[in-house]
């Protein structure tokens, strides 16, 4: 009997052993890099403007610079589940930052989440989607990092998150489970726009690590149109990013290819002005981007089809009569507080005040983007160096976390807003979680 079992264990562990061989194989590895033998850039100034413009393209700015501080010398501080880590230094500075990577390092860095020496990167460096760069873009965007950023002594900050949950090995399983390894190809029978817009959506512009709901291993559950989940919606640090799926209500069903490219070349169309994280992003990349790649964007994500299943039947505007609700507190506390911007019929005013009416906010079951904007305002938007005159203030100290309820319970009930109530402990908890908006805007010259 223990011979028999002693045969057993040893059959059991023959494959235990090759897994962990395995494991310790796959782990160690480095991914290949095509530019493996390439020798150091030039200070090309073509290729370094074209490097400036994938790093526009791509934001990199938004996670590696701190208001203030010297551009891509990194320290800007991202809570995670696990506990908080820190963007690192990417200026070409030797000592603390990258000024020692070739372009191999740098190129799987980048597209593959692997430092020198095989440490792995945290995948909130989105290089699961970075990893369809093109060999030629990762090649300018090395040439504008060596040449044209200067370089900042800024020592790198270490992570919050505790022993053992800080080992980046299992990084390595998660990629081979979730991430790209491959650079984007076109696809067969699809025009040269729609194949731009698909490339810097799902590549550079990473729209999915915001916009992409998340699975149980934090990892985006579709990183391109292949999947129904790919850019239909998520809840992300207290905010909700909508659709950008032909969803009718919570995505871009109502707006047409020229209102998309109208709103990332300038912050705002009829339908609504950027506000949350999306602001940044505007204030720092969309609006640099090219017309004609803003134009690919939206030819592209207006050929990604909508979930009637999943958004509900189509929102149509129904006049409300506010006199006959001027019992309810939160219809009280909207025409006091709110209805001098939004108008009284929820219709705001041109492409200045956005409409509450058949606003994405107002139609998601997620409430989180209503309450925390509402709390705590909007940042600046800044479009072509000058900065807007009119942003949502933060009412976190003007009304209580039941009068925020109340109003928002309001607003996504009128008009034939479908998002439903609003509870008070759920402003409780984004006001304990968040702070106000900073009024000055956030932009970066690169150069």
């Amino acid at each position: 009997m223990t011979h028999r079992f002693a045969r057993t264990a040893g059959w059991l562990a023959l494959p235990c052993l090759v897994a962990a061989g395995l494991l310790a194989w796959y782990v160690t590895r480095e991914p290949a890099s095509p530019f493996a033998d390439a020798q150091a850039t030039a200070a090309d100034p073509a290729l370094v403007s074209r490097g400036e413009y994938v790093a526009r393209l791509s934001d990199c700015v938004a996670c590696h610079s701190l208001p203030g501080g010297k551009p891509f010398a990194g320290g800007l501080e991202m809570a995670t589940p696990l506990g908080a880590i820190h963007a690192t230094n990417i200026t070409p500075d030797r000592d603390s930052g990258i000024g020692n990577y070739t372009l191999a390092d740098f190129d799987r860095a980048v597209r593959q989440g692997v430092a020198p020496g095989g440490r792995r990167l945290y995948p909130a460096m989105p290089y699961p989607s970075y990893a369809k760069l093109s060999d030629d873009d990762v090649k300018a965007l090395y040439a504008f990092f060596m040449h044209g950023v200067q370089p900042a002594r800024q020592a790198n900050l270490g992570s919050d998150i505790p022993w053992p949950l800080n080992l980046r090995w299992p990084i390595a399983l998660w990629n081979g489970l979730f991430a790209a390894t491959t650079p984007y190809t076109d696809k067969a029978g699809q025009d040269a726009q729609w194949n731009r817009g698909a490339y810097i959506v799902q590549g550079p512009g990473h729209c999915g690590s915001c916009h992409t709901p998340r699975g149980l291993a934090f990892n985006e559950k579709a990183l391109d149109d292949s999947g129904k989940p790919f850019l239909s919606g998520a809840l992300l640090d207290g905010w909700y990013a909508p659709s950008l799926r032909a969803d009718h209500n919570t995505g871009l069903g109502r707006w047409s290819e020229a209102e998309i490219a109208q709103f990332l070349k300038t912050g705002r169309n009829r339908h609504a002005v950027v506000y949350g994280s999306m602001t940044e992003a505007f204030n720092n990349s969309t609006q640099f981007m090219h017309d004609d790649d803003l134009a690919a964007i939206a030819h592209y994500l207006k050929s990604l089809p909508g979930d009637p299943q999943r958004d509900g039947a189509p929102w149509h505007y129904q006049a409300e009569s506010l006199a006959t609700r001027l019992d309810s507190p939160g219809a009280r506390t909207y025409v006091t507080r709110c209805a001098s911007c939004h108008g009284l019929d929820g219709k705001g005013q041109a492409e200045w005040m956005p409409p509450l009416a058949g606003a994405t906010s107002a139609l998601a079951k997620e409430s989180a983007s209503a309450i925390n904007i509402t709390l705590n305002g909007s940042q600046r938007v800044v479009a072509a160096g000058v900065p807007d005159a009119y942003r949502m203030p933060a009412l976190r100290e003007q009304l209580s976390d039941q009068e925020i309820a109340d109003v928002l319970s309001f607003v996504r009930t009128a008009w034939g807003n479908q998002g439903g109530a609003v509870d008070a402990q759920a402003v409780g908890k984004l006001r304990g979680h968040t702070d106000p908006a900073s009024s000055s805007p956030i932009i970066l010259h690169m150069r």
